[in-house]
């Protein structure tokens, strides 16, 4: 909405109106996402899975609280994190141990411990960054190390995708057509909302076959409208409260390594479209600090992890209001929708097949960022070392599908192919010699992973 292209630093001067409308445009450029993570646990847990009344609160509360800890100067959405689902389908299937005998909706509150530990890394990655600066921090984070991590954390979930998508194929195909078309040929905000229209579109599909008397492969029903006449229209969301297992708590924890490196390029990327510098004012500690403290306490009532959005840093690149002001609003709104159980129970009745073909494009993108990860920072593999590294990750990641189990004491503890696959990495690229790996050098790798701006020569930028 700024005139001519011009950048509105201060929204107030629009009026309230305005304001209202851009607040409204950043929460519908995050709903789709966000919403889709407790409705895939939803799948994961058999329905016993998060609450997407918890899941927009924590939205909304912990994006409040991230600007509360970066001075009120970042203009960023804290939505749901993607990156987390393969953990909670891995703790949805743990049945070793104390894990043997409990049912899906028993088990949710230790993969939501998983992920309060793992938001706390975030804290511990913060004082390491304040104390000794960042680029050491990363030294022992390369992209040959968190690439092929994401890369598995995408690849892993792939048979839910396809297991989702068969339920309704028709359903499916038209839930990734969607998508795809809004996001290649879509223009101005319907580029940025592609998730929410091939939501709504397949959805209003889904209603038309259902009235038409269609019925999923197997015969049941597409729709089923029975929760939403029980739902109230006011109550409060149905909290959890986290419980804590080393078993669920490796699950989770070793996530954060990859999310942590999305913090970095978020932030980049937003101080790349804003003109500020957010890694050095506020500064890259205090931002993680805040998604930490948010994830942390997400989980500890029941929530997904958070993550700053892109989507809400493509509303700043076309509406051209850079006003952290209009984000605050769109988190109130957030929390006002959180209080509603009508509308969340539209949400909970999306078709399962919907879900699947959505997750074609979003599985597959988290293991494209990490490829691209992996060719951004121009990882070269002609070295062994390297080719060693990744290998050993990928493999690791994808091939232990049931993780390592053993006893200390009484204690049963299983670690994920994911927990294995960081650990094995992290001590590789620190083993191995010739890590030649920079943090700050590259930088149209490291626009990604929070390279300083002001520390770039004006030339390598025109590159």
């Amino acid at each position: 909405m700024g005139e001519k292209g011009k950048a509105i630093y201060d929204a107030s001067t629009l009026g309230p109106r305005k304001m209202a409308i851009l607040g409204l445009q950043h929460m519908f450029a995050m709903f789709g996402a966000t919403i889709l993570v407790p409705i895939l646990v939803n799948s994961y847990f058999h329905g016993e899975g998060l609450s997407v009344q918890v899941t927009l609160f924590f939205a909304g509360i912990g994006t409040i609280l991230f600007h509360l800890f970066a001075k009120m100067k970042v203009p960023a959405f804290l939505g749901s994190s993607f990156a987390f689902l393969g953990g909670f389908a891995t703790v949805a299937e743990l049945k070793a141990g104390k894990f043997a005998d409990m049912t899906y909706g028993e088990k949710l509150p230790y993969a939501c411990g998983g992920i309060v530990v793992a938001g706390l890394l975030y804290l511990v990655l913060s004082l390491f960054i304040k104390l000794v600066g960042v680029k050491k921090v990363m030294h022992f984070l390369p992209p040959v190390v968190t690439g092929p991590i994401i890369i598995c954390i995408g690849l892993s979930l792939a048979p839910s995708a396809v297991s989702n998508a068969s339920v309704n194929p028709f359903l499916a195909i038209i839930a990734l057509a969607v998508v795809i078309i809004f996001n290649i040929w879509g223009k101005g905000m319907w580029k940025i909302i592609p998730i929410l229209m091939g939501v709504v579109i397949s959805y209003v599909v889904a209603l038309v076959m259902h009235l038409a008397g269609f019925t999923n492969v197997d015969g049941s029903a597409i729709l089923n409208f029975e929760p939403i006449a029980q739902a109230s229209w006011v109550g409060l969301p149905p909290f959890v409260i986290a419980k804590f297992d080393l078993t669920a708590i490796l699950v989770m924890a070793p996530i954060a390594l990859a999310t942590m490196m999305e913090h970095v390029g978020d932030i980049s990327a937003i101080s790349a479209t804003t003109g500020n510098n957010f890694l050095e004012d506020p500064g890259l500690h205090r931002t993680l600090w805040g998604d930490g403290l948010a994830t942390a306490l997400a989980g500890m009532f029941g929530g997904p992890a958070n993550t700053t959005y892109g989507e809400n840093t493509g509303v700043l690149e076309l509406s051209k209001v850079y006003d952290p002001k209009v984000v605050r609003l769109a988190a109130v709104y957030a929390i006002v929708i959180s209080f509603i159980p009508k509308i969340t129970d539209v949400i909970g009745t999306m078709p399962t097949a919907i879900i699947g073909g959505i997750s074609f494009v979003l599985y597959g993108m988290i293991s494209a960022i990490g490829v691209r990860n992996v060719v951004e920072n121009k990882v070269d593999f002609t070295k062994s070392r390297n080719l060693i590294v990744a290998a050993v990750i990928l493999v690791t990641g994808l091939g232990f599908s049931d993780g390592l189990t053993f006893t200390v004491g009484a204690t049963s503890i299983t670690l994920t192919s994911l927990a294995l696959a960081a650990i094995f990495g992290i001590a590789l690229n620190a083993i191995l010699p010739g890590n030649d790996y920079n943090f700050g050098e590259n930088y149209k790798g490291d626009i990604n992973r929070g390279v300083s701006f002001n520390n770039v020569d004006d030339e390598e930028k025109r590159a």
